[in-house]
């Protein structure tokens, strides 16, 4: 996964509009402090090490750096995966193993002292999710193991960042609660029949007479509209693309059922064939957007041979 995460490092990727409203290490440093409760007031101890050659949908929507030992990443999502975590492991990995290469000698007999990794997603989709929640990546063992019995883990705690939500630490960083605001009224103007660009236009406009973001926003507009635009356009097609899986599973669940045969095997072998379908599917479609291989999942949706060709090369299963 990492080597094929790694293989567009060469390609030119825009910034989402999160990344881009704290790029500076002074806005940083305030989000941080809002998080953690601290009062850090020197913006050049926090030292960005984001990679540059990860990217999620063509985009880049992660944020990381390291402050006072602690080895943050950030990562602004607008659809919610179960696979958070295990995408926050690939990165940490990357991290801890430059880090290492740049300071130490992993072979060396003393301990190598490391910084404390802390994963925040920050979450603005249409779905409605709860005000915090922690994913794990034990979540997603074999059921029939204990966790406790995992020499691995990671945690992720994704924070929703949608209008009214976390209404404490809105209070703390105002550039969040600024950037909240600006997709509400975005999402206002679409409920109101606009198109998404008029509905761009007009929060755009509105934003900065109000003075929400309105620096970023007045010099540099056309770069702000351009990212929403692509933003809209992905979610629009993530959206198209999971419809199109759903029906795709639901079909190969009528396929297990029949297989089964017998009134109550037909019943017991859909609902198990819809739920592992949706399952191995939605894995997929989550390997495939990280790695940006959209062109792969639009043909995996039609192509049932190209999409068990998938499966195999990414190594999934049906249980």
């Amino acid at each position: 996964m990492e080597e094929s995460m790694q293989s567009y490092g060469n390609r030119e990727y825009k910034d989402r509009l999160f990344k881009l409203i704290f790029r500076e290490k002074r806005d940083l440093l305030e989000l941080y402090n809002a998080l953690n409760d601290t009062a850090y007031e020197n913006p050049e101890e926090i030292e960005v090490n984001t990679l540059e050659d990860v990217v999620y949908l063509g985009m880049k929507n992660d944020i990381s750096f390291l402050l006072q030992e602690v080895l943050n990443l950030y990562e602004h999502q607008s659809t919610m995966s179960p696979n958070l975590p295990l995408r926050g492991l690939f990165y940490f990995s990357t991290l801890y193993r430059r880090i290492v290469a740049d300071n130490h000698d992993i072979y060396s007999s003393k301990r190598i002292e490391h910084p404390l990794p802390k994963f925040v997603i920050f979450y603005n989709g249409r779905k409605e999710e709860p005000e915090q929640m922690t994913l794990y990546l034990h979540d997603a063992f074999p059921k029939r193991y204990d966790v406790k019995e995992a020499d691995l883990d990671c945690r992720a705690v994704l924070l929703n960042i949608n209008a009214g939500q976390n209404p404490g630490i809105m209070k703390k960083c105002r550039r969040l609660e600024e950037y909240s605001i600006f997709v509400a009224r975005i999402r206002e103007y679409q409920t109101r029949s606009y198109t998404i660009e008029e509905a761009i236009d007009r929060a755009v406009d509105e934003c900065i007479q109000e003075g929400i973001l309105a620096e970023l926003l007045r010099s540099q507009r056309e770069e702000v509209r351009s990212m929403l635009l692509t933003e809209y356009n992905e979610q629009a097609h993530i959206e198209s693309e999971r419809k199109i899986a759903a029906d795709e599973a639901y079909a190969q669940g009528m396929e297990v059922g029949i297989a089964q045969g017998m009134e109550a095997g037909i019943a017991q072998g859909m609902e198990t064939g819809i739920e592992e379908g949706e399952d191995l599917f939605g894995l997929l479609t989550d390997y495939l957007m990280t790695d940006s291989r959209m062109d792969d999942l639009r043909k995996a949706t039609k192509d049932k041979e190209y999409r068990a060709k998938l499966y195999e090369e990414y190594g999934l299963k049906r249980k």
